[in-house]
């Protein structure tokens, strides 16, 4: 019988002939070319896909006192609606004074947010049924609802309207247009008459393009980084233009409308192809389409006002069969 003493030394020995054995086997490893080391290894956890932010979208919305913007609330309450009501000086947002049209609201609203601006900004009217949103329905919670935020940070100004009508291919010819001014009383005065004096005064040393295009109607969607790229005064110095100057709100403010793009370093010839357009701004693709509109998307109304009952009765009383959210 083995006694103790033998016993021990014999699971000492086991102990140590296995320590020599790990040792040997780390060593060998430890030999082997790095590539083939690797693959005694664990493999390494898998990469988790990165975190895509949703971007911090608001409203800057032109309002005359009366105007309903509940829709804001109802139907987007995921953005912030900075809605500033440009005849009410006792509003919790409002304007210096009611000039400028939309364009006293979008240059107070970047003055007032210029150093805490969301991601994205959408400059829009208050209604939500006007002639000049792009879908059958002039609808402009659809518009809305549909926009392709990426493309928008991708692009950094995006006017809402696709189709040409008004605005495109080349709505203004600065230099040309004032020459043709008239001086005798007998024709208006209209913004093409106005535009390049006007544009100098606002972009002292900018070559005046010969062309200006760009669809209407001053709704659009621009990234913080394309304000950033004007310091604040910039946008001080156009408020005061706009306070100062003698042209009536018909012109000054429609002198911005067609020259926002330009502010925000687009090309001042602004008319993307409409199928690209609908593709890239709402998802609307492969659509029938011509450069400058789409099968079935716009019409230019025969009035600027929607008819009474607008969107569930149309032209003539005849019922309309929409299908968008009513309350």
């Amino acid at each position: 019988m083995l006694d103790n003493t033998m016993i021990y030394r014999a699971h000492r020995l086991k102990i140590a002939i296995a320590i020599v054995i790990i040792l040997a086997c780390a060593r060998t490893l430890l030999s082997l070319p790095s590539t083939i080391r690797r693959s005694f290894s664990a493999p390494p956890p898998p990469q988790q896909p990165p975190v895509r932010r949703i971007p911090d979208v608001e409203i800057a919305a032109a309002k005359m006192k009366g105007e309903d913007t509940s829709w804001f609330e109802r139907y987007l309450s995921q953005w912030r609606a900075n809605t500033y009501v440009v005849n009410d000086p006792t509003a919790e947002l409002t304007v210096p004074a009611n000039k400028g049209r939309e364009a006293m609201v979008y240059l107070t609203y970047i003055i007032d947010r210029y150093h805490s601006l969301p991601d994205i900004v959408l400059f829009l009217h208050a209604e939500r049924f006007q002639w000049h949103n792009d879908n059958p329905d002039y609808d402009g919670l659809w518009s809305l609802q549909n926009l392709n935020l990426s493309h928008i940070r991708t692009s950094g100004y995006v006017n809402l309207r696709c189709v040409w009508v008004l605005g495109c291919p080349g709505e203004i010819k600065p230099v040309e247009d004032e020459a043709a001014t008239p001086t005798d009383g007998s024709s208006e005065i209209h913004t093409k008459h106005v535009f390049k004096r006007a544009l100098q005064e606002l972009l002292p040393g900018m070559d005046v393009p010969t062309v200006v295009g760009v669809p209407c109607c001053a709704q659009f969607a621009v990234t913080r980084e394309a304000i950033l790229q004007r310091p604040r005064e910039d946008y001080v110095r156009y408020r005061k233009w706009l306070l100062e100057t003698p042209l009536g709100d018909n012109l000054s403010g429609r002198v911005l409308e067609y020259a926002w793009h330009i502010v925000f370093g687009t090309p001042a010839v602004h008319c993307p192809a409409a199928g690209d357009c609908y593709c890239k701004l709402y998802g609307l693709c492969g659509l029938d389409c011509q450069e400058n509109e789409c099968q079935g998307r716009y019409v230019l109304p025969r009035a600027a006002s929607l008819p009474e009952g607008w969107p569930k009765i149309g032209w003539n009383g005849a019922e309309r069969d929409f299908k968008g959210p009513l309350e």
